[in-house]
Parts: structure tokens; sequence; C-alpha cells
């Protein structure tokens, strides 16, 4: 769960509309590309690892109930802590040079569970 202090930053700065939809665009770039490397199944296993250990990270950021829009502004800063969640925990040789995919594709999946989700 976000705390408090953390949740009223985020609600501080609204996503706009169209920022969202720019955000959601780049998630979904980021699940194709995920895709895209099922042709090398130990990459792409390293990557769907990597992408599962951010998401139980977002969940604990996050929390079970959310809206795309505090989803989108969670992502703002995401890089940081997913960076210190792989770091920690899955330090596959060259992770950091995929951790913007891994992020973003995390989220794309993560979204589903938003309140107002509407594929």
């Amino acid at each position: 769960m976000l705390q408090r202090a953390e949740l009223e930053r985020l609600e501080s700065a609204p996503v706009s509309t169209e920022a969202l939809t720019l955000i959601r665009q780049e998630w979904e770039e980021a699940s194709r590309r995920l895709e895209a490397e099922r042709g090398d199944r130990r990459r792409y296993q390293q990557l769907v690892e990597q992408v599962e250990l951010v998401g139980d990270e977002l969940r604990r950021r996050v929390g079970q109930t959310f809206t795309l829009r505090e989803l989108a502004a969670a992502y703002r800063d995401g890089e940081s802590w997913a960076r210190a969640a792989l770091e920690a925990r899955a330090p596959a040789p060259g992770w950091p040079r995929d951790l913007a995919l891994v992020l973003a594709a995390a989220f794309h999946a993560y979204q589903r569970g938003a309140v107002d989700y509407a594929a």
C-alpha cells in the first residue's frame, strides 16, 4: 500500500487524460517488446521473472484498489524503486539495460486490476 504521504503527493500531481493515454501506450509497447523476446527462451524467462518481481513490488506500493491515474502517477517514480528491487533480488547479467522494458511491462500487466480499467 502507498504510504499516506506518498499517496497525498501522488494525488496532488494529477495525471491528465492525454498523459494517461501516452503512458498506457508506452506500457502496451513494452508488453509487445517483451512478447517479441519469446524466441530467446532464456532471455524471455529472465525478463518475465523480472516483470513478476517488479509486479510484486508494485502490489506492495499501490495495493489492490487503485485507479489508472493513480497507477500512472506511481509510474513516474517507478524507476528508482524498481531498480532497487531488481538490484537486490534479480541481478541477472545486463538487467539495467532492460529496466525500462521490465518496468513498463509490469505496469501494463498490473493495470488490469484498476477499478476503472477498460481494455
